[in-house]
Order: structure tokens, then C-alpha cells, then sequence
């Protein structure tokens, strides 16, 4: 690997907006990003699926019964 054409990979502080702060590995000093693993609603477990005008059920209507009628080949 040649040394003057890469970028220098070294330590890093991200910092949320939630005030969590860890370090990792990048080529920049410092990150600040909106949302992390300790403010993600996905990794906190207050994920909520919102079902919005009922389309699992219309999807469900449209495609689950053609699905079941469908003769074997």
C-alpha cells in the first residue's frame, strides 16, 4: 500500500444529538450524526409497525386469495 495516497485511518469520536459518544476507527477526527444504537427506536425495542389505512389487509385481500385458488402444476 502506498503511504501517499491514502488517507490517514486513526481514531474517532461520534458524537449523537442524543449526548451518547463512542469512539471508532475513520479517517476524520470527529462524526456527529443524528441517531445511534442508544436512541434508534430499533435498538431500544419502542419499535412500533404502524399498520397505516389498513394496507397489510387490502395487500392481504388483493393477492390472498388468488394465491390460494391458484391450481398446482
Amino acid at each position: 500500500m502506498k503511504d501517499s495516497i491514502h488517507p490517514k485511518y486513526a481514531p474517532c469520536e461520534v458524537s449523537c444529538a442524543c449526548g451518547n459518544v463512542f469512539q471508532t476507527r475513520s479517517v476524520k477526527p470527529q462524526l456527529k450524526v443524528d441517531i445511534c444504537s442508544n436512541c434508534h427506536p430499533f435498538f431500544t425495542g419502542k419499535h412500533k409497525v404502524v399498520d397505516t389505512a389498513g394496507r397489510i389487509e387490502r395487500f392481504n385481500r388483493k393477492y390472498g386469495k388468488t394465491a390460494a385458488a391458484a391450481p398446482a402444476k
